[in-house]
């Protein structure tokens, strides 16, 4: 096996202990509906913290799942080449420690 792939985002996150437990196993997790899916994910505080970061609700949710650990893939959908940028530029969003914990209490 090289990767498992279930329904995890910044609200949905039941798979947390798997998450890590594939990571010491060198096995990859690629989120399903990263972005929320058909109920695009709403929060005030990932808008709050998108706002400080000067960055797009989206893009904050796609930082935190990079963030969240080494064996983390994405693979978000698109729609558009502007839609593709602004998800590429999600990697080089940096969230610290009290970032990442006020984004953890959403879920």
């Amino acid at each position: 096996m090289v990767c498992v792939q279930n329904h995890y985002n910044l609200a949905h996150r039941r798979d947390d202990a798997l998450i890590d437990a594939l990571a010491g196993q060198g096995i990859a997790y690629v989120p399903f509906f990263p972005l929320g899916g058909f109920s695009p994910l709403q929060s005030q505080t990932l808008s709050d913290v998108a706002e400080e970061l000067g960055a797009t609700p989206m893009q904050v949710a796609l930082a935190w799942l990079l963030a969240r650990g080494p064996n983390v893939l994405l693979i978000p959908g698109t729609s558009s080449v502007a839609h593709l940028r602004e998800n590429l530029a999600a990697a080089a969003i940096e969230l610290d420690a009290q970032v990442l914990a006020r984004l953890d209490g959403i879920g």
